[in-house]
This record gives structure tokens, C-alpha cells and sequence, in this order.
């Protein structure tokens, strides 16, 4: 069985990670596998939204712990940098929106694989935990990065330290995740969204996902001249023409992508 399945459908690439009697933990070959679906989507102009979920009751439990025994200050960099930090910049760099759709516990590595996302919806049974301190780590793949971003320093450093469970509807209240459904309604309104966001301009979409990429390495003045440069990308583009003669002929866009 693949650790990770994946299907395209209606513009939209579906990543599934497979391992439900593991609680989906990552291990070497799912991390591959993931990085070069993620290449594959990016490359597919066909693929305008990537949807990342877990199979069975977790999206993902972090490191397979049974690949992380007793190793060498050499070995955890090589399995950072090669598994965990090559994915989430892959989830960034990808000019393309990218959804999490969390389906049930994401701990350690898994919950800031999700939080690297653009949007992150969760089902209200699902729950995020930085398990880190539980077994003596610091939160890796990219966790001190976003966490701080989406909840504040003091939520994250208190979540990083204590390891507390936030449940979906907590996340969803501190800003930590975008919104959390039923869970008998999860799997298709959050692919419902996919496929929406997969009918809209991707040329913008991706364009402002670099835009908010910079934001913080930038001061206003830098990120106003960026603003400006990109508008005129994302102003010659097929999609911008689309959308002004849709808008005057009072009709509803057809966006190609382009």
C-alpha cells in the first residue's frame, strides 16, 4: 500500500497521506512521495488548487519515531532539512493555493505541516498539538515561524511548551486555522472549497501568495513598490481581461488560470 495517495479531479490535486494505522506519522518514504506530488502539481498547469489530507482518524502524528532512534546531531539535520524542511517550502513556494484539510489529529510536525498551508479547515472532532516538548524537541517545520504569526507570541509560546491539545473549535477562535465544520459535513464542504478556489484567476492567487510571502521580510515602502510590480503582472494576464469583460457584459467569469 502507498503511503501516500494522490488523484487530480476538477483542476483540484488531491494528496492524501496513508498510513491510518500509524495516525499518518511521517516517515522518509511518505515525506518523497509528498515533496514530488507537490512538484507534480506545481508543474500541471491542469492543477489549480493542491488539497492535503490525512486517511483513517489523523491527519498526521509527526515523525514516525521508529525511524528517530538514538540518532546523531547529523542524522536529525539530514531528516529535518530532507523531510520536513523540503516539504514546507515546497508548500510555499507553490504559486498555487494550497488547502489542509485537517480530518483529525495533527500533533508535532503534522500540525505545522497543515499550519504551512494557505488555508487550513478542520474537522470539530480534530485537534492540533505541538507535542514537541512531550519528548524534549523544539518545534520544527516551520512551527516557530507560523505559529507566531497566526496566534500571537505568548498562545504560541504557551502551546510550544506546555503541548496543551487546542480542539479545532478553539483553533479556529484564536485564528490559529481558517474555520472547522461537522464532522459529518467536512469532507465535502472542504472539498467544495477546493474546487471553488480551483475555478478562480490562479495567476492572482499565486501572485499574492508570493506578495504575502514577503510581507514580513518587508518594510511598507518595500512591499508597496512589490505591490506595485506584481499588479502589473497579474494585470496582464489572460484572467484580469476575463474578469473586466465578464464584470461588463454582466456575466460570470470563466478563468483559465493564465
Amino acid at each position: 500500500m502507498s503511503s501516500v495517495l494522490f488523484t487530480k479531479e476538477n483542476g483540484v490535486g488531491y494528496i492524501t497521506l496513508n498510513r491510518p494505522d500509524k495516525y499518518n506519522s511521517y516517515n522518509r518514504e511518505m515525506a518523497l512521495a509528498v515533496q514530488g506530488y507537490l512538484d507534480e502539481c506545481a508543474q500541471d498547469d491542469a492543477v489549480r488548487c493542491v488539497y492535503l489530507t490525512g486517511a483513517g482518524k489523523g491527519f498526521c502524528s509527526g515523525q514516525d519515531l521508529s525511524e528517530a532512534m538514538d540518532p546523531t546531531p547529523e542524522e536529525f539535520e539530514r531528516m529535518v532539512e530532507e523531510h520536513y524542511n523540503a516539504t514546507i517550502l515546497r508548500l510555499r513556494r507553490i504559486e498555487k493555493p494550497v488547502i489542509a484539510a485537517v480530518n483529525g489529529v495533527a500533533a508535532g510536525a503534522g500540525a505545522n505541516l497543515a499550519l504551512a498551508c494557505d488555508i487550513v479547515v478542520a474537522a470539530e472532532s480534530a485537534s492540533f498539538i505541538q507535542a514537541f516538548s512531550k519528548i524534549g524537541l523544539i518545534p520544527d517545520s516551520g512551527g516557530t515561524y507560523f505559529l507566531p504569526r497566526l496566534v500571537g507570541m505568548q498562545q504560541a509560546a504557551a502551546l510550544m511548551m506546555t503541548g496543551d491539545k487546542v480542539p479545532a473549535t478553539d483553533a479556529a477562535a484564536m485564528g490559529m486555522i481558517y474555520k472547522c465544520y461537522p464532522d459529518d459535513a467536512f469532507e465535502s464542504e472542504s472539498k467544495k472549497m477546493a474546487v471553488a478556489l480551483a475555478q478562480m484567476p490562479t495567476k492572482g492567487i499565486g501572485l499574492t501568495k508570493r506578495l504575502l510571502n514577503e510581507t514580513y521580510n518587508h518594510t511598507l515602502q518595500e512591499q508597496l513598490q512589490m505591490e506595485k510590480q506584481v499588479q502589473a503582472q497579474a494585470g496582464s494576464s489572460e484572467d484580469f481581461r476575463e474578469g473586466v469583460m465578464a464584470f461588463l457584459e454582466k456575466r460570470k467569469p470563466v478563468f483559465k488560470g493564465k
